[in-house]
């Protein structure tokens, strides 16, 4: 049998010892680079925070804006030039749509019934809206009277 030399001997431990310290400053030199990227990616983004913050700002003070003026151009709608119908035949239902014009009731009779939805700037229906419509076009309205006990 073979046996190992002092020399021998030593050189093998001295590679094993290089080995384990090559593979300790790759640990090390990992775990620096991630603890690294972690405080530059949260560095980066708290950069751009503050910008960020004011146009998220500027965006909802604009939606709100949009909205008050939608509810209020819903409000004053019957008495604005070209409003189609008699603003005292007019009343407000708000959900699932605007205005409910009983046309011809301030002469006493009731010719017409309409439904009246407000839309101001791009605003669209919503999914209750557009079937409200759809049904009210088939002709699927109806009169039902309920007698409370």
């Amino acid at each position: 049998m073979d046996t190992l030399t002092i020399a021998q001997g030593q050189a093998l431990y001295l590679v094993i010892l290089a080995a384990l310290v090559l593979a300790l400053l790759f640990a090390l030199a990992l775990w620096l680079g991630i603890r690294l990227g972690k405080r530059s990616g949260r560095l980066e983004a708290e950069a751009g925070l503050p910008d960020r913050i004011e146009a998220e700002r500027e965006d909802a003070v604009r939606r709100s804006r949009a909205v008050l003026g939608g509810q209020l151009a819903e409000q004053v709608a019957p008495y604005l030039p070209g409003f189609p119908f008699d603003p005292a035949e007019v009343r407000f239902i708000g959900k699932p749509v605007d205005f409910v014009a009983f046309i011809g009731a301030s002469s006493g009779l009731v010719d017409e019934v309409a439904f009246v939805e407000v839309k101001s700037g791009q605003a669209s229906l919503s999914k209750v809206e557009r079937s409200l419509r759809d049904a009210v076009l088939a002709g699927k309205v109806r009169w039902v009277e309920y007698r409370a006990p």
